[in-house]
């Protein structure tokens, strides 16, 4: 699932992880949300922004606008851009849902799921475009290894 960051599509610290993974069992009985920044010629995500659920729902997510605005000027603050969302699925896999695909607002974003249905939660990554889900490998990195 989660390995050696060379070549893949999206790349996570281990801080982001844990913190997409806390939001997302946060988040219960409802579908959490947040958002991913970074640089996207690196595809890293080096921040992630917990929003609030406007939808309040257990099987679908509205990042709160306000968070979003939040979220948008801290990132660009720090010189770095909004690349993707998050989201948990609660009782279903971590595969976009029909809602997920009609919703997703933009085609470079990376678009990663939690499924909480097991045991362990899973993530996901996924890019949607013009309707067509496209699974992306996920890696974990270490920040301190970057130098």
């Amino acid at each position: 699932m989660l390995d050696d960051p060379a070549n893949h599509a999206v790349t996570l610290t281990h801080e982001v992880w844990a913190q997409i993974i806390g939001h997302a069992y946060d988040g219960l009985p409802d579908e959490a949300c947040g958002l991913l920044a970074g640089d996207p010629r690196s595809r890293q995500v080096q921040r992630f922004y917990p929003c609030r659920n406007a939808a309040t729902s257990s099987r679908v997510y509205t990042v709160d606008p306000h968070d979003h605005l939040v979220a948008d000027r801290d990132a660009e603050g720090r010189g770095l851009e909004l690349i993707g969302v998050m989201h948990s699925h609660t009782h279903t896999e971590a595969y976009p849902s029909p809602t997920d695909v009609a919703q997703a607002p933009d085609p470079s974003w990376h678009y990663i799921i939690v499924s909480l249905k097991a045991d362990a939660p899973v993530l996901r990554s996924y890019r949607i475009a013009e309707g067509t889900v496209t699974e992306e490998a996920v890696g974990l990195s270490d920040p301190t290894a970057h130098g």
